[in-house]
């Protein structure tokens, strides 16, 4: 069993949208919760992962293909919580290896 599958569905959208740069705020607006929900949410996700912060998240899931996180071991329509992200506008992240 891979640290992922030991989320839940809401551990899984929430990831996606630290992913894609949304902050606590922006996310507990999109999944209808309170920010401490949220941030409840996050340091599940970072113990079950081994992560410490948002950007090692945020590294992990786009290792683990980004947006369709779950298309290696679960289709989407297992977690369809997950998918949600096409009712956000994307963000541009910077590229700093050309920094």
């Amino acid at each position: 069993m891979t640290p992922r599958e030991g989320l839940t569905a809401k551990e899984i959208q929430i990831a996606i949208l630290v992913w894609e740069g949304l902050t606590n705020r922006e996310i507990s607006k999109i999944i209808g919760t309170t920010e401490q929900v949220t941030k409840n949410h996050l340091r599940s996700t970072f113990d079950k992962l081994g992560v410490w912060s948002r950007l090692e998240l945020a590294m992990y899931v786009a290792s683990h293909g980004g947006k369709n996180w779950l298309d290696s071991e679960k289709s989407i329509e297992a977690h369809p919580v997950a998918v949600g992200a096409d009712r956000i506008t994307a963000r541009t992240v910077p590229d700093l290896a050309h920094s």
